[in-house]
């Protein structure tokens, strides 16, 4: 069940990264490159931080073939996404949850302690999104708009505790999994987000 979650949220980024190079103007290799990094960079970072080796879509190429595709496939529909704009949200919000949940597998697995664990998840779900705005020359969408990385943290909390509670593992990915996606769709709809810190010098002094 992770796995088809995982392969749709790897899509979904892929397309969002897509959309993030067609308003730079890239070419189509721009787009390829940035759809990748939307779609694996976060798994990426996180398996280098945890000396996971090798990293994860280096043993599955499917995944490289996957994501450019679906980020070139964006190329030729994108007059139709104005129409598919809540599905993606909904889609992202997916892969947000679904590669917190991964991440925190990936450092459960590997023993780290549950600060580490939460990091883990944390990065997976927000850093491929980060890597697309730098590389598209924009301030992060997931630090500055309604919750979102927060919303990984929050999933990353239940998740572990779920767990260390010995609740079936089936129940604890799907209550994770509810919670995630109803916070997002919540923050979306209400335009929740967290107070925003905007320093000005000339005010200060």
């Amino acid at each position: 069940m992770l796995t088809s979650i995982y392969l749709i949220a790897i899509t979904a980024e892929a397309m969002s990264g897509a959309l993030a190079a067609g308003r730079r103007n890239m070419d189509l290799f721009g787009v390829a490159v940035i759809a990748f990094l939307t779609a694996l960079g976060g798994g990426t970072v996180r398996d280098i931080l945890l000396g996971n080796f090798p990293v994860t879509w280096t043993q599955h190429s499917s995944y490289i073939y996957l994501t450019i595709t679906g980020g070139l496939v964006t190329i030729v529909i994108a007059r139709f996404m104005r129409h598919l704009h809540q599905l993606f949200l909904v889609l992202d919000a997916i892969g947000l949850v679904a590669f917190t949940v991964i991440g925190c597998n990936v450092a459960l697995n590997l023993g780290y302690q549950t600060p580490v664990i939460v990091m883990s998840g944390i990065t997976t779900g927000i850093f491929g999104g980060i890597l697309r705005d730098l590389m598209c020359n924009r301030t992060p969408q997931v630090l500055r708009h309604e919750l979102y990385a927060s919303v990984s943290l929050v999933v990353a909390l239940v998740y572990l505790f779920l767990l260390r509670e010995g609740i079936d593992d089936d129940i604890t990915l799907l209550a994770a999994f509810s919670l995630g996606l109803l916070l997002r769709m919540c923050a979306i709809r209400w335009k929740v987000s967290l107070p925003v810190f905007s320093y000005s010098q000339a005010r200060w002094q």
